[in-house]
This record gives structure tokens, C-alpha cells and sequence, in this order.
């Protein structure tokens, strides 16, 4: 056999057909390019266009990741008998649902979306994207079940890709106009959420304090570009295309694999100014919110927080309960540790440095307080973090 031969054999041949324009796209190709220098090298060829672009005729390759968007493109590719992994949450058919897949853990989103407009003291909600798309309806659905169960309503609205979010935005700025204000809502993507602020814009709505804005993706760059900043859930896609690598080395191997698609559940929210408000019309209460999160960090009690607003602690307790359903030392801890995410996915310091830059005392109190709200150990939580950078 010849250098270049056994050159070939070494190192196998993966094509990547997942579009690159988003930041999804992005991270998903970033994870299967890590995975693949540290586990190969593959020799990769990504497709920038992802799937919309064919394969070149006579394609010889020992491997595709690919987001499968069609029952065309599941037909083309699967005809190609060659080990495939798809990175798409979309649902085509049968033939398609058994090539192995990774994807985005729709339901985990939509719960944390809701969880994240309802701490801010939100009553009224409302999802943007395509709710007739199964995949998108699961998405809706999970954030609708979660605001339902706290006893509010969920006002849908239908709008696709950036072309029609930037046609239709006058309609969309008419079902804003209707919303009852202070309103909370989920997009899809970026795109909805870019043109939810556009559409604010035209109808003289305030960004957060009238409509707070959450997009399904992070998107940096686009989310960082709006006036004002897009908040976003991070959908982890890094991690996605290292699970999604993995899965396409184990089928080159002629190993078996799990037998069910893998969802990868969301990072966090990147939280900037589309949702950084409470809609509280308490003074106090807005008051106290503004102490604790300015004071959190310094271990300080419900004690220091009554010397601060001076009231009784069943009116504080009462006014907690009321209008954000949660009492003041859980807020206390949700700060610590929203900064505790922070510092564990921006800085190398030692879990116990965290912990005592958080108001936590200790690392071993840190990591008690991060399985019961996280469900994985600081450590853990960095590492994915990291994954998804």
C-alpha cells in the first residue's frame, strides 16, 4: 500500500453538512473539529451551506455529520451507506429516525426559558417561531406547560425565517400592540428575537421593562448586536458535535450504538439587557431586589436585608411570595449562584474561590447547592462550559 493510501486509511474522511451562517452551526462544527483533532486527526471537509448543498458527484468519504432537514436529504444520504450522524431535532420518518442522532434538548429549553421570565416576576407570556413544526411545537409546548403550571397564559404568534421576520413585522408589531404589558417572550431563534425588537421599536414599546425578550439560541454576535442586547438560552452546540463525533468514530469502528437519540440539554441563559428587569410596581420590593443583587456576594443574611429596607419580615416574606413566588433567601441564592455559573465558566479559579466569591462560604456548601439546583457538580458545570467555548 502507498504512503498516500495508508495515509487515507489512518485518517478517515468525515464530511460535516451543517450550515455554518448561525451560531449553532458554528458551535456544532467547532465540537465535531475538536473531537476529531483530539481523537483523529479526520481529514473534514465541512460544508458551509450544511445540507442545501449536494454532495459532489463521485463523493468518497468515510463518514457524514449532518443536519437532516428533509426526507430528500435523509433519502440522498442514507443511500450512501456510509456511517451518518444527524445533529437535527427535526423528525422526518422512520427511516430517517434510525440513524443515530444528537440533538437539542427542546423540553429542557422551554422549561428553563420559563423559569427565567418567571423569576423575573413576569404574569404575562407570550412564543414567537413556527409552531406547526413538530420540533418547534415541542419547544413551545415545554415553555406553555411550565407558565401553565404557575397560572398564566402562553399567546402564541407564527413567524419563520429571517426573509418573513423582516416582512412581517408590522403584523407582528400589531399582536405586541394587544399583549397586556409587563409581557415575557420566547423565541425560537435569534431571528424572531431580533425582530421582536425591531417590531417594539415601531410600536413604542420599552425593551425589557414593557416586552422582555428571550431568544431560543445564542447567537453572540447577532445577540450582542441588537439594541438593546438579546438575551438567549446557550443550547450547548459544542457539546452536541463532540457527542455527535463520537457517536460517527464508534460506527467506523463497528461498535454498537445507544439505541436512542441523544438530547443535550441547554447550558444556561445568557442573560443581557432584553431581560435584565423585574416587573414588580412594589418600591420596596424593587428596592430589596436591588440590594440583594448588588449584596448577594457578601454572604449576607434576610437580617441585612430588612436593615436595609426597613420593614417587617412577614410584609418582606408576604411581598416575596406575591409577586415572584419565591421567599428572600431564595432569592439570595439564586443571585449566588447565577454568579457562581458566571465565575465557573469565565475563569479558571478554584472551586472554593468561587464559592467564597459568591457569598457561599465554602466549596463543599457550593457544590451541595449546585447538584440540587444545576443537577451536576460545579466541576462538572465548568467543564461544559468550556466544552461549549
Amino acid at each position: 500500500m502507498s504512503h498516500e493510501l495508508q495515509l487515507l486509511a489512518a485518517h478517515p474522511r468525515v464530511t460535516v453538512m451543517v450550515p455554518a451562517h448561525s451560531g449553532w452551526g458554528r458551535g456544532v462544527i467547532k465540537g465535531i473539529a475538536s473531537f476529531a483533532n483530539r481523537h483523529g486527526p479526520w481529514q473534514l471537509h465541512v460544508e458551509a451551506e450544511g445540507e442545501r448543498r449536494s454532495l459532489p458527484r463521485g463523493w468518497q468519504g468515510d463518514g457524514i455529520i449532518a443536519r437532516i432537514s428533509t426526507p430528500a436529504v435523509a433519502q440522498s444520504l442514507n443511500g450512501l451507506r456510509v456511517p451518518l450522524v444527524n445533529v437535527s431535532a427535526i423528525r422526518i420518518d422512520a427511516t430517517s429516525a434510525a440513524v443515530p442522532r444528537v440533538c437539542n434538548d427542546l423540553r429542557a429549553c422551554g422549561t428553563m426559558a420559563a423559569r427565567h421570565l418567571l423569576e423575573r416576576g413576569l404574569r404575562h407570556f407570550g412564543y414567537v417561531g413556527l409552531p406547526k413544526l413538530a420540533y418547534v411545537q415541542e419547544h413551545r409546548d415545554s415553555f406553555a406547560a411550565v407558565i401553565g403550571e404557575a397560572g398564566h397564559d402562553c399567546h402564541t404568534h407564527s413567524l419563520g425565517t429571517d426573509d418573513e421576520a423582516t416582512a412581517k413585522v408590522g403584523r407582528l408589531a400589531a399582536w405586541l400592540q394587544e399583549l397586556p404589558k409587563p409581557v415575557g417572550i420566547l423565541t425560537w431563534a435569534n431571528a424572531q428575537g431580533r425582530a421582536l425588537i425591531d417590531a417594539c421599536r415601531r410600536s413604542h414599546l420599552l425593551v425589557p421593562e414593557d416586552v422582555a425578550i428571550l431568544s431560543g439560541d445564542d447567537d453572540q454576535l447577532l445577540c450582542e448586536s441588537c439594541l438593546p442586547t438579546l438575551s438567549a438560552i446557550d443550547v450547548a452546540a459544542e457539546q452536541i458535535g463532540l457527542k455527535a463525533a463520537e457517536l460517527l468514530r464508534l460506527q467506523m469502528a463497528g461498535r454498537p450504538l445507544p439505541p436512542t437519540p441523544i438530547a443535550v440539554p441547554p447550558l444556561g441563559i445568557v442573560t443581557r439587557r432584553s431581560t435584565d428587569t423585574f416587573a414588580i410596581d412594589n418600591h420596596e420590593l424593587l428596592r430589596v431586589l436591588g440590594f440583594i443583587r448588588e449584596n448577594a456576594v457578601r454572604a449576607i443574611r434576610v437580617d441585612d436585608v430588612l436593615e436595609a429596607v426597613p420593614m417587617s419580615r412577614r410584609t418582606l416574606e408576604r411581598l416575596f411570595q406575591e409577586q415572584l413566588g419565591r421567599t428572600p433567601a431564595e432569592e439570595i441564592r439564586r443571585v449566588r449562584l447565577e454568579r457562581a455559573k458566571h465565575l465557573l465558566a469565565t475563569t479558571d479559579l478554584a472551586v472554593p474561590k468561587v464559592a467564597a466569591a459568591c457569598g457561599f462560604g465554602t466549596g463543599e456548601y457550593l457544590a451541595t447547592v449546585f447538584r440540587q439546583a444545576v443537577g451536576m457538580t460545579p466541576l462538572k458545570y465548568r467543564a461544559a462550559a468550556a466544552a461549549s467555548r
